[in-house]
């Protein structure tokens, strides 16, 4: 059975839960709440962080218990966790003058990215001389706002989805903090910073809501506007075209969210309110089954109406839940935001979760 967090009804648009699964992160308007969940039945809230002052676009907990939150207020904030169970807040030299739209740690928790609306990606790490969080852009080829960033395992390619239809892979390399990758990649060679190592297009030119590495990096997802989940396989990178770039259409309302529970089994959600499942290797992909199917389930109503609440519901949503179909016959009653793996064993992840516009975080089974 799904697990179910309702905090509040509040949208949801990030949420993230620490490497031991113990604390959850969610972003609610200008604040980010944050939760002790290792009793999952009695969730305990403690302490809300509120140092923005526009609303939350995102938040990301690294292996090291580091907390970054990034606004609309243009600025990203890391939050050091403190041995009382509060946080303290170090603000970030972000340099950019639109708002940041998403942030994520890079695996080994060293550094993160901040994508914005500025046509540019912040790669942010500590400056130990001077004691400070600082930022190195990535501009070129940007267009456009960068509405999803990912990096890959090897902790120096990075990939952003953006709303001119590209998805891309940068090189993230900053020197002192990372090491040079010891094994040549598909993507390529030599890495220096900035360096375009991909650059993919929607099959539709629909904005690309979100992009995913494979759990070995030799493969990228995105989803886009157009309904469509792209699956490239690259060959070399550095002007080599890829092995193959497979494009599936869909039947669904654009999806928002995707990750890969497996090198051959990826997961995506977004305005359907629930997860599907795609499977494939580097010949075929394709649609294999729906978690949380509506049309499997029935109504997460009961079936019987008293005349009072009848009166009830029809006063406060111009309808009856479940007759005229305002319930839905799904988990979330909104769009899903963003699905995040949950539980893994080796690269196998077998439970994840998502957030929605409903204030809900649910755990599902793959």
């Amino acid at each position: 059975m799904p697990q179910i967090f309702q905090f509040s009804h509040t949208p949801v648009h990030s949420h993230s839960f620490s490497h031991d699964r113990s604390i959850l992160a969610i972003t609610k308007e200008t604040d980010v709440e944050v939760y002790n969940v290792s009793n999952p039945k009695q969730p305990k809230l403690i302490t809300t962080l509120k140092d923005h002052d526009k609303t939350v676009t995102a938040v990301d907990i690294s292996i090291h218990g580091r907390i970054v939150t990034c606004s609309q207020d243009r600025n990203a904030i890391v939050w050091e966790p403190l041995s009382d169970g509060s946080y303290k807040p170090t603000l970030v030299l972000l340099r950019i003058n639109r708002s940041a739209t998403s942030v994520k740690w890079s695996p080994n928790g060293y550094k993160f990215a901040v994508g914005s609306s500025a046509r540019v990606i912040a790669v942010c790490y500590f400056e130990h001389e001077n004691d400070w969080w600082i930022s190195k852009h990535i501009k070129k080829p940007i267009r456009s706002t960068i509405l999803s960033i990912e990096w890959h395992p090897n902790n120096v390619l990075l990939a952003a989805g953006s709303s001119d239809g590209h998805a891309r892979v940068f090189s993230g390399f900053i020197k002192g903090i990372d090491e040079k990758p010891s094994t040549a990649s598909l993507w390529g060679q030599k890495f220096p910073f900035n360096t375009l190592v991909g650059d993919f297009v929607s099959s539709n030119g629909g904005w690309v809501h979100d992009v995913a590495f494979t759990p070995s990096g030799d493969a990228l997802a995105f989803v886009a506007h157009d309904s469509t989940v792209t699956v490239v396989y690259p060959n070399g990178g550095e002007g080599t075209p890829p092995k193959s770039i497979l494009s599936v259409s869909t039947s669904f309302l654009p999806f928002t969210s995707v990750f890969f529970a497996n090198e051959s089994t990826l997961i995506a959600a977004g305005h359907n309110c629930h997860p599907v499942v795609f499977k494939g290797d580097e010949t075929e992909w394709f649609e294999d089954h729906s978690i949380d199917d509506p049309n499997k389930n029935s109504t997460h109503e009961s079936g019987e109406t008293s005349a009072l609440n009848m009166f009830k519901q029809l006063d406060l949503k111009g309808t009856v839940s479940g007759q005229n179909g305002s319930t839905l016959k799904t988990i979330h009653q909104n769009t899903i935001t963003q699905l995040r793996p949950y539980e893994s064993q080796g690269e196998n992840v077998f439970r994840f979760s998502s957030s929605g516009i409903d204030g809900r975080i649910v755990i599902f089974d793959v």
